[in-house]
């Protein structure tokens, strides 16, 4: 099944009508504006799922200084997509990113998805109920 997708970082390819559609929808996106959505975009570190046929099917940002911290947001699968592992591989292929695998702090909050992003190293921040990261910085 995998075999049958790609993900690219090229922004030239991605379906804003798709990516807007879904987020705007979310509880975390809830309302946001298509001007919003293409903000967001330009300027995040964006990764696009696409089925061979060149239909994007999902889709995620970091927002990131690209040396110390990144933030994961707006992680999507399309619903006819979803629960077939390709959320999982998007989120394996983000954080095998080189320039992600670099930075110190990966943070993100999610409302419903602790269990998924455990299984890549994040942990819980705090007594946050959304927060989680995965911290490497080294401490003297």
């Amino acid at each position: 099944m995998l075999m049958d997708f790609y993900i690219s970082t090229d922004k030239k390819l991605l379906n804003i009508d798709f990516i807007h559609d879904f987020v705007q929808k979310s509880y975390w996106g809830y309302g946001r504006t298509r001007a919003q959505t293409l903000k967001t975009i330009e300027n995040s570190f964006c990764f696009g799922m696409f089925s061979k046929s060149n239909e994007q099917i999902g889709f995620a940002r970091v927002v990131t200084d690209y040396a110390f911290f990144g933030y994961f947001m707006d992680v999507i699968i399309s619903p006819e997509y979803q629960g077939k592992g390709l959320g999982k591989a998007l989120v394996e292929h983000i954080l095998a990113n080189e320039v992600i695998k670099s930075l110190q702090t990966v943070a993100l909050k999610t409302k419903d998805a602790q269990a998924l992003y455990e299984k890549y190293g994040f942990k819980k921040v705090g007594d946050s109920l959304l927060w989680m990261s995965i911290d490497r910085q080294k401490l003297k």
